[in-house]
């Protein structure tokens, strides 16, 4: 069970991916996430502007099977979403490291970001789940 995991992203047990640039950290859902769900036909995206908590639910993707909440493994502000799954939440499934990207944070707490997996964590958590 090997899943697309690009080595320079770091990844959480909820099967979120982040890429981490400074203290501006791009979130979306990991290869795993979007196979598990299905095809997606809505992304509800959070609020330029809105303030997260670790732990909060940042956005909703939806597939024909469910309804997903993304949470954020790290504090901060929203800067960033990505309008364009509004009216392509397809590109989650298609290309969920780079067209399929959600939000960017600015993150307030960069100590935060020491609890996420590498790519390799995250793969033998995949694994371990298999089994």
């Amino acid at each position: 069970m090997n899943h697309d995991l690009p080595e320079h992203l770091h990844y959480t047990r909820d099967h979120e991916w982040l890429e981490i640039d400074g203290d501006e950290v791009t979130l979306g859902v990991t290869d795993y996430a979007q196979e598990a769900l299905g095809e997606l036909v809505f992304v509800e995206l959070p609020e330029v502007g809105s303030e997260l908590d670790a732990g909060d639910s940042c956005a909703v993707v939806e597939s024909v099977k469910a309804a997903s909440e993304v949470f954020s493994p790290i504090s901060g502000q929203v800067i960033h979403v990505n309008t364009d799954l509004a009216a392509k939440p397809e590109a989650i499934n298609t290309n969920p490291y780079d067209d399929g990207w959600i939000c960017k944070i600015q993150a307030s707490d960069p100590a935060e970001l020491k609890d996420l997996m590498t790519a390799e964590d995250y793969q033998n958590y995949l694994t371990g789940m298999a089994d």
